[in-house]
Formats: C-alpha cells, sequence, structure tokens
C-alpha cells in the first residue's frame, strides 16, 4: 500500500467527485474540482522546476487556495512548509532559510514581508500569489497570480508513483531557540493523526481504500477546524475529512459570534477548537446569541466540540455542556513531535483541574527518568511518550533531535518533554511541559527569543519572560526587567520595539520592573525566581491592546 496524503486525498475523488469538499461563505468546491485545480497547481510547480523533496511554502490564513496547494505539494512529492502568517520579517527569513525553500505560495496581504525577504532566501524562485481583496504590489519579485497558474496547467494526474516514506513536515515551537521542523514519513503521520488507526483501540487500518469506502457509503459529515492551518491539529481535522469524503468548513478570521454564524449557516456537524483561547470568547457569544435575530443560535446540526492543544478549563467545560446538552465535548492531548496520544470525553463536573484526564492509545506511556513506565496510581509524574509510527526527527538539527528522540530498553520514543500522572484507571493527566516554554492559546512562545527582542532596546539591561495565568488563553507573556542605570521607559515602549523584531502575539502583555535580574554564577537565568516575583504583587504596568494572546 503505498500509503501516502497525495493518494489517501485521490481515493476520496474517485469516489465521490460530485460531493463538496470545501466551502467557505460564498464558495464551495467539489472533490473534482479540487482534484482539477490541485493538478493545474501541481503541474505548474513541476514546470518551474519543483522536484519531489524540495520544499514549498504556504502562506495563507485558512482559505480554500491554501487547501488546494497543500494538496498540490503533496501530488508532486514535495514538501510543505506551513508558514505562521503573523511572524514578521526575520521571522520569515530564518523561516524560508532553515527550510531550503525553493517556491512559496502566499497570500497576497503579504506581499510586502515577502519583498523585504525575498532578496536574502536566493533559493525561493517560483512565487504563486493568492488575491485576497487588498491591492498589495508583488511585481517586483515576479509574483504570479494564482488563478493565472492554475489557467495555465494541465488539470490532468499526470504523476508518477508515490511512496509512504515522502516527507510531510510541520514547523514547530519548543522550549529554545527557533522553530524546528519536525519530520514524519507519509504514513507514520497517517497512522497517528489521519484516521490510519482506530483512536480508541490503537487498531490499524489494513486497507488504503478503507477510509473512503467508508466515507463513500455514508453521508459526509461537515467538519469545521478553527484553528489556523498554520496549526498540525487543524490540518489533520482536514485531512481526515478530505480522506473520508467529508466537507470541511474553511474560514480565515475568528471570532465568538462568527463561529456559531458559520456552524448555523453551514451546518456544521463537528468543530475543532483550541482550549479557551477560542472557548471564552465563544462561550460569551453563545450565552450572548445572534445579534441579527435577538434569539439563541440554531445548532441542531451539531452534535460534537473537539478541543486540542491547549488548557481548556473544567469551568468552560462545564458551562459549554450546559448550554449545548447532548452534545459531545471531548479534550486531548498530542504534539507535532507525537501526534494524537489520547483522548477524553468530557462530563459534567467530573473535570479535573489543570490539563485534560484522557485514556492514551496502545503506542502511547508515561515514563520515569530511566525509561521505565509508570504505575497507575503511583502519584509518580512521569514524561508522555511515544512508539512505533514517530517522527524521523527535526531537519537540520541532529542535537535536538538527539534530545527528543530516544531509546530505552531497545524502543525509540518520541519524548516532546509533557509531564503527566498515570491514575489509578490507567488514564493519564496532564500537568503540562517541564520546560520554560509558554503556551498562550494553543502558540508555543520561547523566552529567550522575546528576552532577545526586548534587549534591543536601549533602556533594557536584563530580562526575564516567563507565563503567567491569563483567563483565556492559559497563559500570557509576562517580562521581569531591570532597566539601565539613569534611564526610564514603560512597558509599552518596550513592546512597541519589540514588535519589530517578533510577532505580536509573543510580546508581554504585563511587566515587573526590578533593580536587578537574578542569574546564577554562571549567569544561567533563574525562571523560578521570576515567577516569584510576578506572582508577590500586581505588575507595574500593562500593555493594554485590542490583540492579546495568540488568537488576537
Amino acid at each position: 500500500m503505498p500509503l501516502n496524503i497525495a493518494d489517501l486525498v485521490e481515493h476520496a475523488i474517485d469516489l465521490v467527485p460530485d460531493r463538496v469538499a470545501l466551502a467557505s461563505d460564498g464558495k464551495e468546491v467539489t472533490y473534482g474540482k479540487l482534484e482539477e485545480r490541485a493538478n493545474r497547481l501541481a503541474n505548474y510547480l513541476a514546470e518551474q522546476g519543483v522536484k519531489p523533496g524540495d520544499k514549498v511554502g504556504i502562506y495563507s490564513r485558512n482559505t480554500i487556495e491554501a487547501v488546494e496547494a497543500m494538496v498540490a505539494v503533496f501530488k508532486i512529492r514535495a514538501v510543505m512548509v506551513n508558514i505562521n502568517y503573523r511572524y514578521v520579517e526575520n521571522e520569515l527569513q530564518y523561516l524560508f532559510d532553515n527550510s531550503d525553500m525553493v517556491a512559496l505560495i502566499h497570500e497576497r496581504r503579504y506581499s510586502d514581508k515577502v519583498a523585504n525577504v525575498l532578496p536574502s532566501t536566493p533559493l525561493i524562485e517560483t512565487v504563486v500569489v493568492i488575491e485576497d481583496g487588498t491591492d498589495t504590489d508583488y511585481s517586483s519579485y515576479g509574483g504570479v497570480e494564482y488563478e493565472s497558474a492554475l489557467a495555465g496547467s494541465s488539470p490532468e494526474r499526470n504523476f508518477g508513483e508515490r511512496s509512504p516514506d515522502d516527507l510531510y513536515m510541520l514547523y514547530t515551537g519548543g522550549t529554545t531557540g527557533h522553530p524546528k521542523g519536525v519530520m514524519w514519513r507519509h504514513e507514520d503521520v497517517w497512522r497517528v493523526l489521519g484516521g490510519g488507526i482506530n483512536f480508541m483501540t490503537g487498531e490499524w487500518v489494513k486497507d488504503e481504500w478503507e477510509l473512503a469506502k467508508q466515507g463513500a457509503e455514508n453521508p459526509g459529515l461537515v467538519r469545521y477546524p478553527i484553528p489556523p492551518m498554520i496549526h498540525g491539529g487543524a490540518q489533520w481535522a482536514l485531512f481526515q475529512s478530505l480522506f473520508s469524503g467529508g466537507k470541511v468548513i474553511m474560514h480565515p478570521e475568528f471570532s465568538g459570534h462568527e463561529v456559531w454564524r458559520i456552524i448555523d449557516d453551514h451546518k456544521v456537524n463537528v468543530i475543532f477548537i483550541t482550549g479557551d483561547a477560542m472557548g471564552r470568547p465563544m462561550l460569551d457569544a453563545l450565552e450572548e446569541g445572534n445579534p441579527k435575530t435577538g434569539k439563541p443560535y440554531d445548532l441542531s446540526t451539531l452534535y460534537a466540540m473537539a478541543s486540542s492543544a491547549a488548557l481548556f478549563s473544567p469551568s468552560l467545560k462545564d458551562r459549554f455542556l450546559e448550554l449545548l446538552p447532548g452534545k459531545v465535548l471531548t479534550d486531548s492531548i498530542g504534539s507535532s513531535e507525537s501526534g494524537f496520544g489520547g483522548l477524553g470525553i468530557v462530563e459534567k463536573g467530573k473535570t479535573r483541574g489543570g490539563g485534560p484526564t484522557v485514556k492514551i492509545d496502545e503506542s502511547t506511556t508515561v515514563l520515569d527518568e530511566d525509561g521505565n513506565p509508570i504505575a497507575p496510581g503511583s502519584g509518580q509524574v512521569g514524561l508522555i511518550a511515544r512508539k512505533g509510527n514517530i517522527p524521523l526527527g527535526y531537519y537540520k538539527d541532529e542535537e535536538k533531535t538527539k534530545a527528543t528522540f530516544r531509546e530505552y530498553n531497545g524502543i525509540r520514543y518520541s519524548i516532546p518533554g509533557d509531564y503527566a500522572r498515570v491514575e489509578e484507571d490507567g488514564t493519564v493527566t496532564m500537568l503540562g511541559r517541564g520546560s520554560v516554554s509558554i503556551n498562550s492559546g494553543g502558540e508555543k512562545i520561547y523566552p529567550e527569543e522575546v528576552e532577545g527582542a526586548l534587549k534591543q532596546h536601549p533602556a533594557v539591561f536584563d530580562v526575564l519572560v516567563v507565563g503567567v495565568p491569563d483567563e483565556r488563553f492559559g497563559e500570557r507573556v509576562a517580562a521581569v526587567i531591570a532597566l539601565r542605570e539613569g534611564m526610564t521607559a514603560t512597558l509599552d515602549e518596550l513592546v512597541a520595539s519589540a514588535r519589530t523584531k517578533i510577532a505580536g502575539y509573543k510580546v508581554p502583555r504585563s511587566g515587573w520592573f526590578v533593580d536587578e535580574i537574578r542569574r546564577s554564577p554562571a549567569g544561567k537565568p533563574d525562571y523560578r525566581w521570576a515567577h516569584e516575583q510576578t506572582a508577590a504583587r500586581p505588575a507595574d504596568e500593562h500593555c493594554n491592546t485590542s490583540s492579546t494572546g495568540a488568537v488576537g
């Protein structure tokens, strides 16, 4: 069996060509049309010299064209590079360069940034521009308009045989440094995220046509993955649907009321969110009701809400269950380095504080520091680990690969760094990432990167960045700052300076000013001390902006 992402999508295309695959407000694309348009783009890229294994960046919000581009890249056995559209230019330059990107597909609204970065990334020779209603100029770097590229290329599926060893890569955050490209074989990532196993039992799917056949024999589900497609969880909600002949709703912007309107308008069956960051504004909107009609939203077609990748507070879960009686609410665990790890069905009044409690699959375990499984009910804390179908490692980073992908007792594991406890009944309660990374609404933020951006301001002598509790996003970025003697600066000034180096969701939202930052004699940061400062007294200043946390 090829067990390749492109083949699996094509199986559904062949069985249900007339079904709607993708929809947004005012636009629908059938599986047959998806095939034609993805083939045209794939052939165009191949004509421009893109070869199997070459990296192609997709720099877009949740649009139908972004999905067509993903499928096109896989059809010619190239490697998709997900690009965070919140990145500023120096972050884009790093990603373009680190990934060895040779082609770029981007929304027109990002043309100014692309124009400034491309001179420093000479490997990129092909640029395709998706029209989005903006008028930013892209002529300076020879961008080709998306529809023009499609119009001049063949709609035929004239591609060679593919392999389960083809590379799927997902750039993700971590604890320190820059984003890292997690490298998966197509078969491995399908097994753990794409429906290649039964998520409850861990049993393998044996026939590559099984998902497409099951989907063709039943009415297609309507799924709405709300998080940006720059994240793996949203991508795999999409591909699970495409493999099984379902319909996916694509919407480029987020607001609480928009979510419920789309569910109402498009008769959505399943939605995917990232914890409190999306859940809180959605809950507020649900309680307010439809502002146009003054009545509750019609959510009769919705039967499931799935959350992953960020804290989903017990109080929010319970309130959703009150307002959505009869609906199924789930909380799951996983990471870019491990894929799906376990799922829990939420019951009102039975949610524990902190992270989710889930039933893990047979390939997931909790290990102690010596690599031994932790006994249920022992109270011991260990690290979540997955064996079997796991990534090859990080792209061009052997050191971090060795740190995350370790071998114990002859078994290779993926151990991203998430701590957990095994309950008496065998379920697992997540306790959080043991590192100092900050998870704000599902976005991982590296303290060292933020510290470096803050230190570019001349008034900053030293700084430590930590995460502090946030009602909506789980955590928000906070800074403990020591200014240079005789100099002054407000947090707003420091934030404005930092925004030129890092994306807006990474900048501090609150700050504590101190006389001196505590470090070890060797100069290592004392993050525990920094947390003590944030807990001891109210913040000195707040950065009140309209864009707080990762979703803003």
